[in-house]
């Protein structure tokens, strides 16, 4: 394997380091509609999460970084045809930065009530804006020879580009829930259960349709293996809710995001920018990687980091992998 396949590979790890970690704070956050009976609970299921989602968001800082230093050319292609829906994505995860810190700042209930509307905007438009952008980059879109983006916002809006949006929104929704179900306890964490054994079904019914289009669109042999991985997962996931062993539902709903995410390069690879009207206009892997001096470096950089970083994140999640409860909160709050 060349430098330029391994950090294609390796890119694909860290948005599916990205989709797993600040998948299920996305869920949390729009889940605070269906779980959260008062301010209490609401404060129970940010808490949930409170300790680690800025650690989490930063995987797409790093990934964005590594794409454009291993593919300055896609980098390029991608954030100037996407450019609206990404800003779209940036403003909402800001906008729920933001509220994370901002909604306890005074008592009033009108003033938490707008932060957590812009909590829950905020993690439903990056769920489904991140879906539509990645369907759209293995199923092609309009490119010049230049391989600049020829088309409009409104091209991206398409069927299976919507269906993967949704797709993603299904699967963070339901991994966020698990995560509320595993983290708390009481009539929240039973609440969690039954929303997530309601809304599996529709997830299933969802996911199978886009994994079914993108295969026979697009398919490889890769990508179907990875296919039934994820779907495998999805479905024991469900099961063992349904059994409440939370902490393997979690983890199935972990390996289906990740065998989702690694089978959607598989159906884009050796492209890494599919051109939908010249496959002569495509960037490939080979035509959009940076010198193999700088990808040797970054090799270098993340045999050495890379495992640092993940150490640090697993001592975090470790330190803080108490349940939340009520009385937890109400101790605080008194």
């Amino acid at each position: 394997m060349d430098l330029a396949t391994l950090w294609f590979w390796i890119v694909a790890f860290l948005f599916v380091g990205y989709f797993v970690l600040d998948g299920f704070d996305f869920g949390i956050g729009m889940s605070l509609p269906f779980l959260a009976k008062d301010d209490t609970d609401r404060r129970v299921l940010i808490n949930t999460i409170g300790p680690v989602w800025d650690l989490n968001e930063t995987w797409v800082i790093v990934a964005g970084a590594s794409l454009f230093a291993a593919f300055p050319e896609w980098y390029a292609t991608l954030f100037s045809g996407f450019y609206l829906a990404l800003l779209l994505i940036l403003v909402a995860l800001i906008a729920r930065g933001v509220s994370f810190e901002y909604r306890h700042q005074r008592p009033e209930s009108k003033w938490k009530a707008w932060f957590d509307g812009m909590i829950i905007v905020g993690s439903a438009v990056p769920a489904l804006l991140w879906g539509v952008a990645f369907a759209n980059i293995v199923q092609g879109v309009p490119l010049d020879e230049g391989h600049n983006y020829i088309g409009t916002l409104f091209d991206l809006l398409n069927p299976y580009a919507l269906l993967g949006g949704l797709t993603t929104l299904l699967l963070f929704f339901t991994h966020g829930v698990i995560f509320a179900a595993l983290k708390t306890d009481g009539e929240i964490r039973e609440r969690a259960r039954h929303l997530a054994a309601r809304v599996g079904v529709l997830t299933i019914v969802v996911a199978a349709a886009f994994l079914v289009w993108t295969g026979f669109a697009h398919g490889t042999f890769w990508f179907w293996v990875l296919a039934a991985v994820a779907a495998l997962a999805l479905i024991g996931a469900w099961l063992a809710n349904g059994r409440a062993a939370e902490r393997t539902a979690f983890t199935l709903m972990a390996i289906t995001i990740a065998a989702a995410v690694f089978g959607l390069f598989a159906a884009l690879f050796p492209d890494v920018m599919s051109a939908s009207n010249d496959p002569a206009n495509s960037l490939t892997i080979a035509n959009a990687s940076s010198t193999p001096y700088t990808l040797t470096v970054m090799s270098w950089t993340a045999l050495i980091f890379l495992p640092l970083i993940l150490a640090y994140q697993g001592w975090t999640y470790w330190v803080f992998r108490k349940r939340i409860t009520r009385q937890t909160i109400e101790a605080v709050a008194h």
